[in-house]
């Protein structure tokens, strides 16, 4: 029996796919560009050896440079690998290249995407490509990233597709992250006409210190995020002769989230 022709009915076979974008490239100097670019890719190469997957450079059109980032396509049975361990052990690079780096050297803050999907190599047909980047650019990863910077200190935020999520943290396949490590929201790109579901990954920040800065405005009743509610009888949060609460830092605040709501903060400058 003779073997029909490639079609474009044909579905291709499905692939793992890791997109990465640096946070204010284009603000770096010019000069500075093509070292900073370079290390991100050491940083990539290192952390994939480390945990045994192959280049994607191997591949013919498994690698595209983005100028800022990348896209590195693997085969899919890596797709597990791609969430545990390489977003922990990325944030951990991303981490000793901070500390190593030269003085004036810019450091280096990932926004990265995961998903999993039909595509074409080397000429990448299939929309898993064209998903991956619109993930990468939603606007919950950007303001994820930016709540890692400012919140943890973080290198690091990353988006994991509802298919991706499936397969691997659902399925039981990510041995050190389960489904209470990330966040559910929604993908969304300003101008575009896509909206996602996704999960929401941010390293050594909780999805319950994640879930009101990536959503301010949800009530605070929804979503069993909020810290609870006081009662307000007598001695509690309503009643009007309970005294105010006093809250004393007495060191450097290294966590900067706090739960529920300060009415009124006073500095005491002798202390300073």
């Amino acid at each position: 029996m003779s073997i029909a022709p490639p079609s474009s009915l044909d579905v291709p076979p499905e692939q793992a796919l890791l997109a990465v974008d640096m946070q204010g490239y284009s603000q770096v100097q010019e000069a500075k560009m093509a070292p900073l670019r370079s290390d991100l890719d050491d940083v990539l190469t290192n952390v994939l050896a480390h945990i045994g997957l192959q280049d994607p450079r191997e591949r013919p059109g498994a690698f595209k440079d983005t100028g800022d980032g990348a896209i590195l396509v693997m085969p899919a049975k890596d797709i597990a690998r791609l969430v545990d361990p390489l977003l922990e052990h990325l944030h951990a690079a991303l981490v000793r290249y901070d500390r190593e780096r030269l003085a004036g050297a810019p450091a280096i803050r990932l926004r990265a995407a995961v998903h999993v999907g039909p595509l074409s190599l080397p000429d990448h047909r299939g929309d898993a490509i064209n998903e991956v980047c619109r993930l990468l650019d939603s606007q919950v990863v950007r303001t994820a990233l930016t709540a890692a910077r400012e919140h943890r200190r973080g290198l690091l935020a990353a988006v994991v597709s509802e298919a991706a999520f499936r397969r691997t943290v659902r399925a039981g396949r990510t041995p050190d992250l389960d489904e209470e490590h990330f966040l559910r929201a929604t993908a969304r790109v300003d101008g575009k006409a896509f909206e996602e579901p996704c999960w929401l990954f941010v390293p050594q920040m909780t999805p319950k210190a994640l879930d009101p800065l990536i959503n301010p405005d949800a009530p605070e009743d929804e979503g069993g995020t909020a810290a609870p509610t006081p009662p307000s009888g007598p001695g509690g949060q309503g009643d009007p002769s309970r005294p105010p609460a006093v809250f004393q830092f007495m060191g450097d605040m290294t966590d900067t989230t706090v739960i529920n709501k300060v009415g009124t903060m006073r500095i005491d400058r002798r202390r300073i």
